[in-house]
């Protein structure tokens, strides 16, 4: 049965919704093999819809994490964790966002049940639908702001040490600005003050003493299973 690439006309007409169909996906994933294949490579897909690239993402991913760790449960599962930390979606329309959540969810969870075994716990289950609702959000990514009118704000999430998970938040908009000049610290300063942006959001790298987006919060090392412990 083919895929699906419309889901009604009228969203098509309303909001130019047509799905990237599989062959295409795939091949543009096959682009960036290799770093669909690392598996704390992160990705952004600001138009995600259902999530049919972030979804072919997770599957290459978990496949890779499969292979290196799917003899040690405990490492399976902090690696898939991982995996999943790493994609990120926007969407105009929150059903979308919703049933792409769902998508990954039920990606990893089958993978997850079935190397875990007896081991899956529902903890760990929490924590990755917890890490979801961070990480895919409902918003409009070409004004970078949430339904709400908020900025847009993605969780950054890294193993620091053993179980031991860092969770950081930045705003998008300052995250993509960082990308988009790679000039002077006075320059930089100059151009996001005419923005209407904020010294407030950047920091001095202490090693390459460039400009860096900074963290409007930051959480206490946690268990990764226990993520979802801070709201």
């Amino acid at each position: 049965m083919a895929e699906r690439q419309v889901k009604a006309k009228e969203r098509v007409a309303n909001h130019g919704e047509v799905f990237t169909a599989e062959r295409e996906v795939k091949a543009m994933c096959d682009l960036v093999k290799t770093e669909t294949e690392r598996i704390e490579s992160r990705f952004l897909e600001p138009a995600c819809g259902t999530g049919n690239f972030l979804a072919e993402v997770l599957s290459r991913k978990l496949a890779v994490v499969k292979n290196r760790y799917g003899k040690s449960p405990f490492d399976y599962e902090r690696y898939s964790v991982l995996a999943m930390t790493s994609l990120y979606g926007v969407d105009i329309l929150a059903d979308n966002a919703q049933e792409c959540r769902e998508r990954l969810y039920d990606i990893w969870n089958k993978e997850y049940t079935a190397n875990a075994k007896e081991q899956a716990n529902e903890q760990c289950r929490e924590a990755v639908l917890f890490i979801l609702r961070k990480n895919v959000l409902c918003g409009d990514a070409l004004t970078m702001l949430q339904t709400d009118g908020s900025p847009i704000v993605f969780a950054e999430w890294s193993l620091v040490t053993g179980n031991q998970m860092k969770r950081r938040d930045f705003r998008l908009d300052v995250l993509l600005k960082e990308n988009a000049d790679e000039s002077s610290y006075e320059t930089q300063m100059s151009l996001f003050a005419e923005s209407g942006d904020s010294e407030e959001n950047w920091m001095i790298d202490p090693i390459t003493h460039n400009p860096v987006p900074k963290p409007i919060k930051e959480y206490p090392l946690t268990d990764y299973r226990r993520v979802q412990d801070y709201e």
